[in-house]
C-alpha cells in the first residue's frame, strides 16, 4: 500500500485530471486575443568579426524595433492600452531584440549587453504568468543578472563587459494553477524555438559559454530542449519537475544545476506523473515527476536563499549571485 503522503499527492493530482482534460487551455482569452501584424522575416545571423557581427545585429535590432512599433499601433487601435504601453517601452531606442512577434500573446528575445563580443551568454527561460503585458518584470530580472555579472567578476574587471543576457520569451507561458501549467504541452511546443535560439547564439559566438537559466515551468521547457544543446550549463530553479526521472534522461552534455529557495511554494507541488486520456488537449500527462533538487535526480545543487518563487533574480540576493557565478563558469557560493 502506498504511504499516506503518496496517496494524498496522487489524490490531489487525480482530482485535477478532469480540469486538465475538460477545461480549455488557460490563458486562451485576454492577452492572447490582442491582434498584431505578422513581422517581416529575418535572415539568419552568421558569425564574423566583432565589427561585422555588430553591424548584422544592429540591422536585426532595427528590424525588430520596427515590428514592435507596428504591433504597438495595432494594439492601440484595438484598445489594448496595457499592451500598447508595454510595446512602446520595448521599442525605445537602445533596446535590442533578436526576435519579436506580437501574435498569439507575443514572443520576444531581448539582448542585454554586447552580444557581438560576449564570451558568456545567459539565456533566461521564464515560467508561468510571463507575457508582453507585464514584460518589464521579466526584463528587470535580466538587468539584475547583467548588473551582477558586471560587478562580481572574480577579479577580472573586463569579464563583466564580455557577458550578455538574453531574455527569451519564446513561448506562450501558462497561467499559474491552470490546466496548461500542470502538463508538458506548452513546453513541447516551446522547445524547438529555444533549441533554435541557442543554436543561433552558438553559431554567431561559437566560443562563448552558453548557460540556460530555467525558472519554474521554464525548467520543463529547458528539459525538452536539453538534448544536443551546445549549452555548457542548464540551471533549474523554482522547478516543479522536468518530466524526466533524472539528469541522464535529459541526454545532455551540459552540467545540470538545481536550486530552490526555502520560501518557494513550488516545494509543495506533488512530484508525480499521471497519464492523461488521449483526447486531452493540454498534454499527455499531469505533473512533472522527480524533484530536480532531490539528490537522486543527479543535478548539482546550489544555494538559493530564503526567498519566494519570484525572488531568484532579486538584486543582491543569494540565488542571483550564485546564478551569475554559474554563468561565469565558477563554483557557486554556499550562501
Amino acid at each position: 500500500m502506498a504511504p499516506p503522503l503518496a496517496r494524498i499527492r496522487r489524490g490531489l493530482l487525480a482530482a485535477l485530471v478532469t480540469a486538465a482534460v475538460a477545461l480549455p487551455v488557460a490563458g486562451a482569452a485576454g492577452p492572447a486575443e490582442v491582434p498584431a501584424p505578422a513581422p517581416p522575416p529575418t535572415a539568419p545571423l552568421t558569425a564574423g568579426t566583432p565589427a561585422e557581427l555588430t553591424a548584422r545585429l544592429d540591422a536585426r535590432y532595427a528590424d525588430r524595433r520596427a515590428a514592435l512599433r507596428a504591433a504597438e499601433q495595432t494594439a492601440h487601435a484595438y484598445g489594448a492600452r496595457r499592451r500598447a504601453a508595454a510595446l512602446h517601452a520595448m521599442a525605445e531606442p537602445g533596446r535590442r531584440f533578436l526576435a519579436f512577434d506580437g501574435r498569439d500573446g507575443g514572443r520576444s528575445a531581448e539582448v542585454v549587453g554586447d552580444l557581438a563580443r560576449a564570451d558568456r551568454i545567459a539565456v533566461l527561460v521564464p515560467g508561468v504568468d510571463t507575457g508582453l503585458d507585464h514584460y518589464a518584470r521579466f526584463r528587470a530580472g535580466a538587468l539584475a543578472l547583467r548588473d551582477t555579472l558586471r560587478r562580481d567578476t572574480g577579479g577580472d574587471r573586463t569579464r563583466g563587459d564580455r557577458t550578455a543576457v538574453v531574455a527569451w520569451l519564446g513561448y506562450r507561458t501558462p497561467a499559474t494553477a491552470s490546466a496548461a501549467s500542470l502538463t508538458p504541452g506548452r513546453a513541447e511546443q516551446a522547445a524547438p524555438a529555444l533549441t533554435a535560439t541557442v543554436a543561433e547564439l552558438h553559431r554567431i559566438r561559437p566560443t562563448a559559454r552558453i548557460t540556460l537559466l530555467c525558472h519554474s515551468y521554464g525548467s520543463v521547457v529547458c528539459a525538452r530542449a536539453a538534448a544536443g544543446t551546445p549549452a555548457a550549463a542548464i540551471v533549474l530553479y523554482g522547478s516543479p519537475g522536468t518530466g524526466h526521472d533524472d539528469v541522464a534522461a535529459l541526454h545532455t552534455r551540459a552540467t545540470v544545476w538545481a536550486g530552490r529557495a526555502a520560501g518557494d511554494w513550488v516545494a509543495r507541488v506533488p512530484h508525480v506523473r499521471i497519464p492523461l486520456p488521449s483526447p486531452a488537449r493540454s498534454g499527455s500527462e499531469l505533473g512533472f515527476g522527480a524533484d530536480p533538487t532531490d539528490p537522486a535526480f543527479g543535478a548539482r545543487r546550489f544555494a538559493a536563499g530564503d526567498g519566494g518563487h519570484s525572488d531568484y533574480l532579486a538584486p543582491g540576493s543569494v540565488p542571483l549571485r550564485n546564478l551569475a557565478r554559474i554563468v561565469e563558469g565558477r563554483e557557486p557560493a554556499d550562501a
